[in-house]
């Protein structure tokens, strides 16, 4: 089965495909290549059978994925159920830090009330944060990096599986 988003540099543009070939080289049925013909990928001319240029090809698909993406503006994270940016719910905000230059801004989808979650740095937070309420947070140690533990994982003590 084929990737939802080919990858336009497998093809070599400097050679001509046909609609088996790219098929069989993006791994996808040939009618997805017929409807990629229908949509705006041009063949060589307009006779059987139908070719198309390789450097054809790879415009096609970059052009198809540009128009797909959806960049998130200042005070916006991407929801991932409701495919677009959304404000999160009451304007706020949390950024967790989880390095000296990583960290996650993270809200509630207005919509959906799911999480949302952005990757940030927390020192070039400004560029991201438009006119969200942000509060800081640091994240919490990992087992690796606690001294003691927690190895309780039964429910009661002496239940240990």
């Amino acid at each position: 089965m084929g990737s939802r988003h080919p990858n336009p540099r497998l093809v070599k543009i400097h050679r001509s495909y046909s609609v088996e070939e790219i098929a069989r080289l993006f791994k996808l049925h040939k009618n997805t290549v017929r409807a990629w013909l229908r949509q705006g990928l041009e063949a060589i001319d307009g006779q059987r059978p139908t070719i198309a240029r390789g450097v054809e090809i790879r415009r096609f698909l970059t052009d198809r994925r540009k128009r797909a993406k959806r960049p998130c503006g200042p005070g916006r994270i991407y929801c991932l159920p409701c495919r677009a940016p959304k404000v999160p719910a009451g304007n706020m905000a949390e950024c967790v830090a989880t390095g000296d230059a990583t960290g996650t801004l993270q809200g509630i989808c207005p919509d959906c009330e799911r999480m949302i979650y952005r990757r940030v740095n927390p020192q070039k937070i400004g560029a991201v944060r438009g006119d969200l309420d942000v509060t800081f947070t640091q994240a919490g140690a990992r087992i690796e990096e606690t001294t003691k533990p927690n190895v309780n994982y039964g429910s009661s003590e002496g239940d240990h599986r």
